[in-house]
C-alpha cells in the first residue's frame, strides 16, 4: 500500500472559516435545545457561544480555594439552581437521617418511609449504611476514624440529593453525635431531620438479625456499637 506524504506543518485555517464553524456550532446548540423542548427563558438559556470575549464585559479574576487536601479549585455555579429543580419536582429537597443501634429497624423504617412518600408522588432515595459499604465506602473499616469518614461521605452525598430536590433518607448507625451534627451543618434552613430510633440494647440484641451481637459478645468483632463502643443519642429531640 502506498503511503501518503505527511506535511511538516499543518495547513493554516483562515479566521473566516473559524468564524463560520463557530456560527454553525451555535446553530447546532440552538437546534438541539429546540428538540429538547425549547430550553428555558425563550430558548437562550442553554446556548453557549465561544470566542465572543471582545464583545463581553470584563470578568473578574476567579477566586480559587484550598479545601482540605484539594488546592486551586474553583466552585462553578450553574444557571439552574435548587429552587428550579424543586419547582420541577414539586417538592422540597431535604435529608431524613435515621440513626440508632444495629437491629433497631433503621433500614426497615427507611424503606417503608420511601415507599409511602413514593406512593404520594414524591421522589425519594435511600442511602443505607451497609449498601454504601458495598461501593462508595468499601475502603473504610469500622475504626473510629473510618466511621467518621463514612458519615462525612454520606452527609456530602445526602447534601447533593437534597440540592437536587430529592427527599434523601439516610439510614446509618452513625453513633457519634459530632458526626451527625456535622452533617446537619451541611444543610441549613431546617433541611436536616434527625430521627432517632430509641430502642433498648436488650431488644436490639434479642433481635440480632445479622448475628453481629453474638459475635461481639464472644469477642470476634471489636468496636461494636452498644457492646464495646458507645452510641451517643441526640441531646435535643426537636432537631
Amino acid at each position: 500500500m502506498a503511503s501518503l506524504p505527511v506535511p511538516h506543518t499543518l495547513p493554516r485555517v483562515s479566521p473566516a472559516i473559524v468564524g463560520a464553524a463557530r456560527g454553525r456550532a451555535a446553530v447546532r446548540v440552538r437546534t438541539a435545545t429546540a428538540a429538547l423542548g425549547g430550553g428555558c427563558g425563550g430558548g437562550g438559556g442553554m446556548e453557549q457561544r465561544h470566542g465572543d470575549a471582545p464583545h463581553s464585559p470584563v470578568k473578574e479574576k476567579p477566586v480559587m480555594s484550598n479545601i482540605g487536601k484539594s488546592t486551586n479549585i474553583l466552585w462553578h455555579n450553574c444557571l439552574i439552581g435548587q429552587s428550579d429543580r424543586q419547582k420541577l419536582l414539586g417538592q422540597k429537597g431535604c435529608v431524613v437521617w435515621i440513626t440508632g443501634l444495629s437491629g433497631s429497624g433503621k433500614s426497615t423504617l427507611a424503606c417503608a418511609l420511601s415507599r409511602e412518600l413514593h406512593c404520594r408522588g414524591h421522589l425519594t432515595y435511600v442511602l443505607d449504611g451497609d449498601n454504601l459499604r458495598h461501593g462508595l465506602n468499601r475502603d473504610l473499616s469500622f475504626k473510629a476514624e473510618d466511621r467518621a469518614e463514612n458519615i462525612r461521605r454520606v452527609g456530602e452525598v445526602a447534601k447533593l440529593f437534597a440540592d437536587a430536590g430529592v427527599i434523601c433518607i439516610a439510614s446509618l448507625i452513625s453513633p457519634y453525635r459530632r458526626d451527625r451534627d456535622a452533617c446537619r451543618a451541611l444543610l441549613p434552613h431546617s433541611n436536616f431531620i434527625e430521627v432517632f430510633i430509641d430502642l433498648p440494647l436488650k431488644i436490639c440484641e434479642a433481635r440480632d438479625p445479622k448475628g453481629l451481637y453474638k459475635l461481639a459478645r464472644t469477642g470476634k468483632i471489636k468496636g461494636f456499637t452498644g457492646i464495646d463502643d458507645p452510641y451517643e443519642p441526640p441531646i435535643n429531640d426537636s432537631n
